[in-house]
C-alpha cells in the first residue's frame, strides 16, 4: 500500500506540471508533457493515464493530477488539497441518441432481414424429401439470437412476432441456430456480412485502428491443471479487428485462439479493409504491431502508419526501410503531433468495450467452429447497431446501391 507521502508527492508534481500549462486537450482526453522532456502521456476523460506509474500501480499519477488541477477540479491551498468536485460534462446530441435508442429494436429487425435476404446457401439445392428451413431464415434467427443474448429455447419467443411482421417465412425449431453455427462453410459468409455492414460508411472513414481482445468460451484447457497443478482455465478466442475511428464500425476481423500473436494480423486486417472499398489514409496500432512490413504496407497503400516505436528501436533497421526511418524521426522529433494522431487508436478499445457491454463477452457455443461463427455474429450485430446510430446522425441509407 502506498504511503501518504508518496500520494502527496504525486499531487505536488502534478501541481507543478499544471502550473507550467504543458497540457493539450485532444479528443476524449489530454496530452501531458513528460517532466523529463521526452514525449507526452495521454490522460483520458476519466483521468486514467497511459504512463508506466499509472499502469504499474493502478493509481492516479502526477499527470492525471496535473489535468485535474489544470481544470480547477482540485485546488492547491495552504490547508492542502481542496476538492471542488466539479463534474466534467460533454455535449450529447440527445435527440439523435434518443431516436436511435428507441427505434433500435425495430430497425435492427428490418436491417437484419434486408441483410440476409439475398444470401445464398453454399450447400447444394435440396431435391428430395421434406424441404428444409430456408437458409436466409436460419441466418436471420442465428444473428438475432446472438444479439438477444438469450438461449436457443428462450429466443424462440422473439421469432413469432418477426414472422407476423414479414421478416421470417416460418418460425424455426430451437435447434436451428446450433445446426447453422456448427457449419464451417458459413464462416466466409459471415465475414462477407461484416464487409457488407461496414460498406455504407466507406465515404466517412479513412483512418483505421487495429487491436485485439479475448472472448471467453465454455471450454476449459486441461494443460494448466496437469502441468502446474492449477485449477481448470477457461479457453478464449481472440478477435483481431480493424475499426474506423470516426464511427467505430468494424471493417475487418480475424479470429485466433488465445495465443494468437497480434503483429501478423495487421496486414490481413488492413488488406481486408482495402478490399472492402475503404481508402486507408491513416492506420493506428500500439507497439505490438511495430514491424517494417506493417509500416511498409500502409505506406505502399498511400497511407501513414501511426505505430509508436519501442525504447530499443533504431533509426536504421535491417533492410534500411525508408518508411521506418521517416516515421522513426517523426516519432522522435514531432512526438506531440504524432501522438495527436496515434491516440485515435483508443477508438478500437471503445469498440471492444461497447460490444462486450451490449452483446456479452462470453460465447455460449460448445465447439470451436460454432464459437468462431457465434463471435462473427456478434460483430455483425454490432455493425448493424452502428448503422442504426449513423442513420440518425449522418442520414445514411444502409444496403441501398
Amino acid at each position: 500500500m502506498e504511503t501518504k507521502q508518496v500520494l502527496e508527492k504525486r499531487q505536488e508534481r502534478g501541481y507543478e506540471i499544471a502550473q507550467k500549462k504543458q497540457i493539450t486537450a485532444i479528443e476524449r482526453g489530454w496530452l501531458v508533457k513528460s517532466q523529463s522532456g521526452q514525449g507526452f502521456y495521454k490522460v483520458s476523460d476519466t483521468f486514467i493515464c497511459d504512463c508506466p506509474d499509472s499502469e504499474l500501480h493502478k493509481t492516479t499519477c502526477k499527470h492525471a493530477y496535473a489535468v485535474r488541477y489544470f481544470l480547477d477540479i482540485e485546488q492547491h491551498t495552504q490547508e492542502g488539497i481542496k476538492n471542488d468536485r466539479i463534474r466534467l460534462t460533454y455535449q450529447q446530441a440527445w435527440s439523435i441518441y434518443n431516436k436511435a435508442q428507441t427505434s433500435e429494436g425495430r430497425l435492427f429487425d428490418e436491417l437484419l432481414a434486408e441483410l440476409v435476404r439475398e444470401v445464398s446457401d453454399p450447400k447444394p439445392i435440396q431435391t428430395h424429401g421434406r424441404p428444409n428451413l430456408s437458409f436466409n431464415t436460419a441466418l436471420y434467427v442465428s444473428i438475432k439470437k446472438v444479439y438477444s443474448q438469450m438461449s436457443s429455447r428462450r429466443s424462440m419467443s422473439l421469432f413469432g412476432a418477426a414472422k407476423d411482421k414479414g421478416y421470417l417465412e416460418d418460425v424455426p425449431h430451437f435447434n436451428t441456430m446450433s445446426v447453422l453455427l456448427n457449419r464451417e462453410d458459413i464462416t466466409p459468409i459471415l465475414h462477407n456480412l461484416i464487409a457488407i455492414t461496414s460498406a455504407p460508411l466507406r465515404a466517412v472513414e479513412s483512418g483505421f485502428a487495429v487491436d485485439s481482445s479475448g472472448f471467453a468460451t465454455r471450454s476449459f484447457g486441461a494443460y494448466a491443471e496437469g502441468k502446474y497443478g492449477t485449477k481448470k482455465s477457461r479457453r478464449w478466442l481472440k478477435a483481431h479487428i480493424s475499426v474506423g475511428v470516426k464511427t467505430n464500425i468494424v471493417t475487418a476481423i480475424e479470429i485466433t485462439d488465445e495465443s494468437g500473436a497480434d503483429c501478423p494480423q495487421f496486414i490481413p486486417l488492413m488488406q481486408q479493409t482495402k478490399e472492402n472499398g475503404f481508402n486507408v489514409k491513416e492506420a493506428y496500432g500500439d507497439k505490438a504491431y511495430l514491424s517494417r512490413d506493417n509500416l511498409a504496407f500502409i505506406d505502399n497503400s498511400g497511407g501513414v502508419p501511426y505505430i509508436p516505436f519501442k525504447e530499443n528501436s533504431i533509426s536504421k533497421p535491417q533492410g534500411n526501410s525508408h518508411i521506418w526511418r521517416k516515421m522513426f524521426h517523426y516519432f522522435q522529433y514531432n512526438q506531440e503531433d504524432f501522438l495527436q494522431h496515434y491516440h485515435k487508436r483508443s477508438n478500437v478499445e471503445t469498440t471492444f468495450s461497447a460490444i462486450k457491454k451490449k452483446l456479452g463477452e462470453t460465447l455460449k457455443s460448445k465447439n470451436h467452429t460454432a464459437q468462431v461463427n457465434e463471435l462473427l455474429c456478434k460483430f455483425i450485430a454490432y455493425n448493424i447497431l452502428v448503422l442504426i446510430e449513423e442513420m440518425h446522425e449522418l442520414g445514411i441509407k444502409p444496403f441501398v446501391a
